[in-house]
């Protein structure tokens, strides 16, 4: 469940400000609630000054892409797009603790010819408050590059930018969080094309049935399915259809965590009893 917490006017104020000192500026774009609430203050204090970029690699689902191109064009912003290729380094594809950092130095090492082709002064992207006080290798990548993160600066959390958001009559205000495909691969197991594609016709074919905040842990052979746990008891109804669809995506078990949905449950230890 999306929790909204009214948000503080002088902490949007000071991330305004914070953007037009920026003078021109290349946004790090995904279509995700963050980064649609910096574009916005961008183009808001800029103007032609600021553009969009959004990266596209298999850690990103065509319909997630699709998604960002449709609310770009809809804010009146220019959208520049770019592949990155984060999967076929070997610093990522081992997926250790540290594979974000690596997938960030590519994004900002792809950006950084485009910004200066552009003629802006600045690389910014949409970290949040949150994200200063939890272990993000990706945000120590953005920091030694100089990349610059106004929603951060200012303080805003992410309930604050959901309610900004709102305020500002974004319609993603209340978009599920989303986070690339690798994140559903364990630690030390290797990130591979076929596994990313795996995830996301699992997770589509979950989605398609009416559920949106979902996640498929890739396990192997096995799917461990995470809905919003008031969710649950429907997944189970509809039983039959998610087996089906997640076969044919290649799993050949089909789980589900009765937990519910959690943000970094695979970061939890897990040690077979014998």
């Amino acid at each position: 469940m999306i929790q909204l917490d009214r948000h503080d006017s002088t902490r949007l104020d000071d991330a305004r400000a914070i953007v037009r000192e920026l003078g021109s500026v290349l946004v790090a774009y995904s279509g995700g609630v963050d980064s649609t609430l910096l574009l916005k203050l961008a183009l808001d204090e800029l103007g032609g000054r600021a553009v969009a970029v959004l990266a596209s690699s298999p850690a990103f689902p065509e319909s997630e892409q699709e998604q960002a191109r449709t609310l770009a064009a809809r804010l009146g912003a220019r959208l520049v797009e770019v592949d990155t290729h984060e999967v076929e380094l070997e610093a990522y594809a081992r997926n250790a603790p540290d594979r974000c950092f690596h997938c960030k130095e590519e994004l900002f090492e792809t950006l950084e010819p485009v910004r200066a082709e552009l003629g802006l002064r600045h690389i910014a992207y949409g970290a949040t408050a949150d994200d200063a006080g939890d272990h993000r290798p990706g945000h120590g990548s953005a920091v030694r590059r100089g990349v610059r993160f106004p929603l951060l600066e200012a303080g805003l959390d992410k309930a604050e930018i959901r309610s900004a958001a709102r305020s500002l009559g974004l319609p993603n205000w209340n978009k599920p969080s989303f986070a690339c495909l690798s994140s559903r691969i364990p630690a030390g197991t290797e990130v591979t094309v076929e596994a990313l594609r795996q995830i996301e016709a699992a997770e589509t074919a979950i989605k398609n049935l009416g559920f949106t905040q979902v996640r498929v842990r890739h396990h192997g052979e096995v799917a461990r399915i995470e809905v919003e746990p008031a969710e649950i008891a429907r997944l189970v109804a509809r039983r039959d259809e998610v087996v089906t669809a997640l076969r044919s995506a290649g799993y050949k078990f089909v789980s589900l965590d009765l937990e519910g949905y959690s943000t970094g449950s695979l970061n939890r230890t897990w040690k077979p009893t014998r």
